[in-house]
């Protein structure tokens, strides 16, 4: 379903995953998040070579499914679990319904991700999921799935950036908006959205990430993608 929710001028409210965002969600990340598509491969790619035996892959902020869709049909490994976990209902009832007949040994959760336990992981992923955590809680999360990776096992962080240089950040916040407009959304809907996620979606630079994931135990991290201001990371432990 095409994404409409921000066309018309109103009170705007802090952005929810609720059931109008669901199903326009795939669409919406789609226009907005440029080389997402990019983005979703190469996890599934990246999966594939460092995937274990007779471990748990947990895709951390799960929304519909993609990244559990995209780990399954590149998984070269045997005797794996998938878990899906999402605090929203409606996205974990979507990725279910997404995921039936497509992922074995999936369990699909509606949990907080910082009350779940990590253990025995080859592959943990949190795709634009991490910039929605409290900022206080991020470090916690990272240091709970190291000790709960095997030793091999990997951590990849997508995200969106801010950069410290203003006239950086002005150039890309303008790309941006560019790319938006060009898959169709209006000025009025990008201001909408804007206004509705800014106190939700909180960004870091690249050199934050970078820092924290060293600080957690992590010592060999690669920034593998990067369109703009989104990023992805790969953790090796």
């Amino acid at each position: 379903m095409r994404d409409n929710l921000f066309n018309h001028q109103t009170d705007i409210a802090d952005f929810r995953f609720d059931k109008e965002v669901v199903e326009v969600f795939d669409d919406m990340v789609r226009r907005s998040v440029p080389g997402y598509d990019s983005m979703i491969q190469m996890i599934g790619l990246i999966a594939r070579i460092y995937g274990q035996d007779n471990s748990n892959y947990y895709d951390l902020g799960s929304s519909t499914g993609a990244i559990s869709l995209s780990i399954a049909l590149n998984n070269k490994s045997t005797n794996n679990q998938f878990f899906a976990i999402d605090n929203s209902e409606e996205m974990i009832r979507q990725c279910k319904k997404n995921l039936r007949n497509k992922v074995d040994n999936l369990q699909a959760i509606c949990e907080d991700i910082n009350q779940i336990k990590i253990q025995n992981a080859s592959i943990v992923v949190l795709n634009l999921t991490l910039q929605f955590i409290d900022v206080s809680l991020r470090s916690g999360l990272i240091k709970k799935i190291y000790d709960g990776l095997n030793p091999g096992g990997i951590l990849i962080i997508s995200e969106k950036i801010h950069f410290e240089d203003q006239m950086t950040q002005n150039q890309i916040t303008k790309l941006h908006m560019d790319f938006k407009k060009e898959n169709g959304y209006s000025e009025l809907e990008i201001a909408n959205k804007r206004q509705a996620i800014e106190n939700v979606l909180i960004t870091e630079t690249k050199e934050t990430h970078l820092k924290r994931l060293h600080d957690c135990g992590f010592n060999e991290t690669s920034c593998f993608f990067q369109c703009l201001n989104f990023v992805s990371f790969l953790s090796v432990k």
